[in-house]
């Protein structure tokens, strides 16, 4: 079995009969790879602790000869603690891990997924913005070719007068050409904040009904986009 290194963060992971757990990373070098970690749920493991979901790992691996690799070391880059010692942000956390496992691919190589996965988890870290998970998916939406047209009108192009949206067509519409979504006025330009280079100005503004429009609109994308409802969206509704 040929041995090989690289760095990932912890997406999932689940129980492999008494004492293994089976663990899914993103990694910046394999895309998605799924690999057994032997013994990590004793109590006397090597590395147990540095498996648990948002752990971002510089690991080696040996490949196996089916489906799963085998983790056999394990070390911190970054442990987040902010993360793991707040309920809300543990739950903004595991909603980016949730869609990344959604749209990585196993075995295909995608280091900008993986450098947007990292910033994301480092900005929950450091902030405490309800707009930081919304604001990740709409990014994500944008790396995935589905992003949301926000300059002006997706039919005329009109940049002002701007009052709903449309994901059908992927972008806001002008009274003129209205949309099936309304818009406040402060929602559209929070949004063309967030998509327009300007997140830190967006995640520094306070938590005001705006935030929750772009934050449900977010969700509604993404959930569209994967084609699923979001198990990790559930838990942050009834935060």
């Amino acid at each position: 079995m040929a041995l090989y290194r690289d760095s990932g963060v912890v997406l999932r992971t689940y129980k492999l009969g008494e004492a293994d757990r089976i663990v899914v990373f993103l990694t910046r070098g394999r895309g998605k790879v799924r690999a057994v970690a032997k013994g990590v749920r004793k109590t006397k493991s090597r590395f147990g602790g540095r498996l648990e979901p948002t752990s971002h790992v510089n690991l080696q691996f040996y490949e196996g000869r089916g489906e799963l690799d085998i983790v056999t070391q394990a070390e911190t880059v970054e442990p987040f603690r902010a993360v793991r010692g707040s309920l809300a942000k543990m739950e903004r956390a595991v909603a980016m891990l949730e869609v990344v496992d959604q749209v990585a691919q196993e075995g295909e190589e995608n280091p900008g997924l993986y450098d947007m996965l990292v910033g994301g988890l480092r900005t929950v870290e450091h902030r405490d913005s309800p707009l930081v998970v919304p604001a990740f998916f709409l990014k994500l939406l944008g790396a995935e070719g589905v992003g949301l047209f926000v300059d002006g009108c997706i039919q005329c192009g009109r940049e002002d007068s701007l009052g709903s949206i449309d994901l059908d067509d992927g972008g806001l519409r002008c009274v003129e050409h209205p949309g099936p979504t309304a818009m406040s006025a402060n929602a559209v330009v929070l949004l063309q904040q967030v998509l327009g280079g300007h997140l830190a100005w967006a995640l520094d503004q306070p938590v005001t009904a705006e935030v929750w429009e772009v934050d449900h609109l977010a969700h509604v994308a993404m959930e569209r986009h994967v084609d699923r409802r979001l198990r990790a969206l559930r838990l942050i509704e009834r935060a």
